[in-house]
């Protein structure tokens, strides 16, 4: 009759518990911002995420993350959205400070939604350095418990929702650009679509637009082959 029972399930139900999920879209993007996106769902509703089918937005068509965005909406008690400019990734690059940029984000958004568990998928190779700085963020009163890992995205389903929250959000800024200068692919360097609208820029006007980012290799190959603004970026090995 009990040999079923789990009293951590039935602590969960009993208590339904506030559970927050954190992501991002566009981190490897040469084009556009980074978002970061965080979900609070009661924990009695995180099974519903599982039976609309949300997982981890890149297994996703775009279709079906648009459909699914307005499901997590409805099912979610809040969400938190962050957009982090190309300029401002540039600083933290050029800084070996993107890890804590992020980290820094991540902590505002935990504090935003005020969970009692939030689930992170960690941007750093080592998950117990990245969960204390993480804490380290936080105020004493905080008592949010953190839980970051990797592939979260995959093994979490709030995680995963909030993945599709970043990844909508994040489509729909590559979108305007689209629609403003066209052509410009995914925003991402393995995109030759997007690598051609570069390279086509820069031999027009001879400097990056503003929704670029300089920093990263891709873009400093292509500045080292211009010679005209070659003394802006002399070093392109220094932040590989």
């Amino acid at each position: 009759m009990y040999r079923n029972f789990n009293v951590r399930d039935w602590i969960k139900e009993k208590y339904n518990l506030l559970i927050c999920g954190i992501d991002e879209a566009g981190r490897g993007s040469v084009i556009g911002p980074l978002v970061i996106a965080g979900i609070s769902i009661k924990n009695s509703n995180i099974k519903k995420l599982e039976e609309i089918g949300v997982r981890d937005s890149k297994a996703l068509t775009r279709k079906k993350r648009n459909f699914l965005f307005y499901k997590i909406l409805d099912i979610s008690e809040f969400i938190c959205i962050y957009k982090v400019d190309c300029k401002t990734i540039d600083e933290n690059v050029y800084q070996r400070k993107l890890n804590k940029l992020e980290g820094e984000i991540m902590s505002t958004i935990i504090k935003h939604l005020a969970a009692d568990i939030a689930y992170v998928d960690s941007c750093d190779v080592n998950i117990n350095r990245y969960t204390n700085y993480l804490k380290s963020n936080l105020d004493l009163k905080n008592n949010t418990s953190i839980i970051a890992m990797h592939k979260a995205d995959i093994i979490n389903p709030a995680v995963s929702a909030a993945s599709v929250i970043a990844k909508v959000i994040r489509d729909q800024e590559i979108q305007m650009l689209e629609e403003n200068f066209q052509n410009i692919g995914s925003g991402y360097p393995s995109d030759k679509k997007t690598m051609y609208f570069i390279n086509t820029w820069i031999k027009e006007y001879k400097e990056f637009p503003d929704f670029v980012r300089k920093s990263w290799r891709p873009i400093r190959e292509i500045t080292c082959k211009q010679s005209k603004i070659y003394v802006k970026f002399i070093d392109c090995t220094r932040y590989v």
